[in-house]
């Protein structure tokens, strides 16, 4: 209930349309039983052959001589009370009191036969065939308008229901972006992703149940008991005997439905991420002929989400049987005692009365009508019991995802960044990736980190996989906050600082370069949505972005496809690159940023790199550190398994570290040309009688050790690694 409570204010949003809705949902249950009534006079008057006007005259005058019966039985009570003593009147006093309320009910009668005589007869003809046909007529009648109620009310239902499913989607989308890159990769893409579709389909059709079905049916219902209580309330009181057991059983229901959807929807989740990542990995998938492994894991969580899909359906095919069940008892129950008093002419059963008078034939058939009148609303509520309960338990998911709380905070009262002119500082960074739970807790991605870089230097940072050189960069950006330690900006913690106001500083190239289903001019636009043409054309030419038009005619305009896959990996990177260019960020972070292009590309973005990172502060993440790279880097940043293993110039860390000297030498082989003398520029330090052809290890002994630390960055999905 607390999560329907939830749900009520976007419902409420559109009130007048809601009460709309109320308004004729009113007008199709009093049509309802207006239509049933009409059973009555078929029974009671057209079947005998007698019309209208006789009937309603008939009736008068029984209420009349019924009246003046109960009036003498009055007299003669009370001359009975005059004669006898005070303490012996008790019985009389109760006779009296029953007498004058049979003289009510019956002057009350004969008033509404009056009314309609007066006002009503006068409309109806004579002939008995005559006025079945209006009888019919105003039955046809009442169903037309009772269909033309039912779908305005369904019209407005329904405008409510996509509006309010709207609001409620964009709050979740809204709450989403606010997530920080962690709490989302912790989640999963397919989770969230199953939340937005699939749980958000079935919250609208719980929904439309609620504003529709629920609110019409239900009245229906009470229309009918209204009436059955006017024809006699005894009987139709006997009729709910059930209703608490009926209550209790469905609650019963509830409950086990309730926890076998929300199992369900779990079930569809992991169904989504068998998919995502089966699309996603299609090549992997094709090139090692894993379609086989795919199908059986795919079949695995499809058998799985049938097994709870089963428990669902078998509690839904409880609930008509079982509604059945109690609504043929209900009706027996009254039926039976009525058809009592009918065939033996009484109005009581071992002494209980059950009626004002002697039922007739008429009033029980009427009073069996509307008993099934509200047995079919009934009904209708049960088959849609199912779905009411599951969108119960969607509904849950998602007020779970708007209950997602970031793990990155931003502070009240942010303090102003300007633009980094003096330094960037790590001071004792420590950080280890979060998990959903403790259990197999993470080691840490970095530990203990202090480096200071001054604005407008070119620090590259290298290291194996796993080693902490994206964690460390993804600290900037605040992708993730450090556990211990802080970042600092020209003296300023981060932390402290609005993101909005820190990210605008900072342009980020990742390895897995994403783009947006759009046009190239649109992509590169992202980085700075209000540029000028003249400026998006500007970075373009400065990533060279124009040389690609040779093999995409329609230039600029040329559509990039999902994720970008109708341009090759270079092509993607120079149009990201142009993207961060365009932003004219003080800081800008390229994280392996040429990995995915070729040699002529790559020389060319370094060349592109080498005029643009003048008077900015710039992060290059590589595993080559090639001579390009070092005609504009200043220094060399070597990461270890989390920790800053050493730092400073090319020439100096060649000289005085042993890894470094053994990775570039590595690389430097690695791109040589085999056919060709490995030569390896010595240091100053070195011996000069080394031999011209240096002998040297291949370059897969010269690596770094194999790392168990690594950490979750390698292993995040690409979907949320484009995210960055």
């Amino acid at each position: 209930m607390d999560q329907l409570a939830r749900l009520l204010p976007y419902v409420w949003r559109y009130r007048t349309k809601v009460l709309w809705s109320i308004v004729f949902a009113i007008l199709v249950a009093g049509l309802w039983a207006a239509t049933l009534s009409l059973t009555f006079l078929v029974v009671k008057v057209m079947l005998p052959g007698q019309s209208l006007e006789k009937y309603v005259a008939t009736e008068i005058q029984t209420a009349e001589s019924e009246i003046a019966r109960h009036e003498n039985a009055l007299d003669e009570l009370e001359r009975k009370l005059s004669e006898t003593p005070q303490d012996s009147r008790k019985s009389l006093l109760r006779r009296q009191d029953r007498v004058r309320g049979d003289i009510s009910l019956v002057s009350r009668r004969m008033v509404t036969f009056l009314w309609i005589q007066r006002h009503v007869m006068i409309w109806v003809p004579a002939d008995p065939f005559h006025s079945y046909s209006v009888v019919l007529g105003l039955l046809l009648l009442a169903t037309a308008l009772k269909g033309i109620f039912s779908f305005v009310q369904d019209m407005l239902v329904g405008s409510v229901v996509e509006l309010a499913s709207l609001s409620l989607r964009k709050d979740c989308f809204r709450h989403a972006l606010k997530l920080d890159f962690q709490t989302l990769s912790l989640r999963g893409s397919a989770d969230v992703m199953s939340r937005f579709t699939n749980d958000l389909a079935i919250v609208s059709d719980g929904l439309s149940l609620m504003a529709g079905k629920i609110v019409r049916e239900p009245l229906k219902a009470l229309a009918c008991v209204i009436a059955a209580l006017y024809v006699s309330w005894q009987l139709t009181l006997l009729s709910m005997v059930f209703v608490p057991l009926m209550v209790a059983v469905f609650h019963r229901y509830g409950k086990l439905l309730k926890r076998a959807s929300h199992q369900m929807m779990e079930r569809m989740s992991r169904i989504y991420k068998s998919l995502e990542e089966t699309l996603s990995g299609l090549k992997v998938v094709i090139a090692y002929n894993g379609q086989r492994r795919h199908r059986q894991r795919f079949h695995l969580e499809s058998k799985e989400y049938y097994r709870r899909a089963m428990k669902v359906t078998q509690i839904d095919a409880l609930t008509g049987p079982t509604t059945e069940l109690f609504g043929t008892l209900a009706v027996c129950l009254s039926l039976l005692p009525g058809a009592f008093l009918v065939l033996r002419h009484e109005d009581s059963i071992w002494g209980i009365k059950l009626a004002s008078e002697p039922l007739e034939i008429g009033q029980l058939t009427v009073l069996y009508a509307f008993l099934a009148g509200v047995l079919d609303p009934v009904r209708k509520l049960t088959a849609v019991y199912t779905k009411l309960k599951r969108s119960f338990a969607a509904t849950e998911r998602i007020f779970e995802l708007l209950d997602w709380q970031p793990l990155l905070r931003q502070i009240d009262n942010p303090v102003p960044l300007p633009r980094h002119r003096q330094a960037i500082q790590f001071k004792k960074v420590s950080f280890k990736y979060a998990t959903l739970d403790r259990i197999g807790d993470r080691p840490a991605a970095l530990t203990d980190v202090t480096l200071r870089v001054a604005a407008g230097e070119v620090v590259v940072i290298v290291g194996e996989n796993g080693s902490g050189k994206s964690t460390l960069v993804n600290l900037l950006p605040r992708y993730c906050d450090p556990d211990l330690g802080s970042v600092l900006i020209d003296g300023i913690d981060i932390r402290n600082v609005r993101l909005r106001e820190l990210r605008s500083q900072i342009g980020i190239v990742t390895q897995e370069t994403f783009l947006f289903d759009d046009t190239i001019y649109e992509n590169i636009r992202y980085g700075k949505p209000d540029a000028t043409p003249e400026e998006i054309h500007a970075a373009a030419v400065k990533a060279h972005v124009p040389q690609l038009f040779d093999q995409l005619p329609e230039g600029f305009a040329t559509r990039v496809g999902s994720r970008g896959n109708q341009l090759s990996g270079g092509q993607r990177q120079r149009v990201a690159l142009a993207r961060a260019l365009l932003s004219d960020p003080s800081i800008l972070l390229l994280d392996e940023a040429t990995s995915a292009v070729d040699a002529q590309s790559e020389f060319m973005i370094h060349e592109c790199l080498g005029e643009f990172v003048k008077g900015r502060t710039v992060f290059l993440i590589t595993h080559s550190v090639t001579p390009q790279i070092l005609k504009f880097a200043t220094r060399i940043v070597i990461m270890e398994q989390g920790q800053l293993l050493a730092a400073g110039p090319h020439d100096e860390l060649l000289r005085t570290c042993p890894d470094y000297h053994r990775l570039y030498r590595a690389q430097t082989a690695q791109n040589a040309d085999y056919s060709t003398d490995w030569r390896i520029d010595a240091p100053e330090n070195e011996q000069a009688s080394a031999p011209s052809t240096q002998v040297i290890e291949p370059p897969h002994l010269l690596r770094f050790p194999p790392n168990q630390y690594a950490t979750p960055e390698d292993q995040l999905s690409d979907d949320y690694r484009a995210i960055q």
